[in-house]
């Protein structure tokens, strides 16, 4: 008896991950309750600077070896998004704390 086994494309694998990983990510979020609002930022910031490693690779591998230009250019956009979402995240955290200090008289 003969198994066929047949691959599943790459792309398609790839989209459903990213379909799944949407759904997650949209019920994660929405569920959470607004006082632990800040401390989720903080994890999605550390997240955001794995991403930019990440990114330094991809947009450095023309240097490393022969790697095409989408993987740098890809990578230079994921890199300036992370960025951006870092620094934002920073800058909300800490309006937010902001508002639980004490106000001197």
């Amino acid at each position: 008896m003969e198994h066929i086994v047949e691959a599943v494309d790459p792309f398609v694998f790839r989209l459903s991950v990213f379909v799944l990983a949407v759904f997650v990510g949209y019920f994660v979020v929405w569920s959470v309750t607004p006082a632990l609002h800040t401390p989720l930022m903080s994890v999605t910031n550390a997240i955001s600077s794995v991403i930019v490693v990440g990114a330094l690779l991809a947009v450095g591998v023309g240097m490393i070896s022969s790697g095409s230009g989408w993987a740098r250019a890809f990578g230079f956009v994921a890199l300036v998004f992370a960025c951006v979402n870092i620094f934002g995240g920073f800058l909300v955290t800490q309006r937010m704390l902001a508002m639980y200090k004490k106000k001197q008289k």
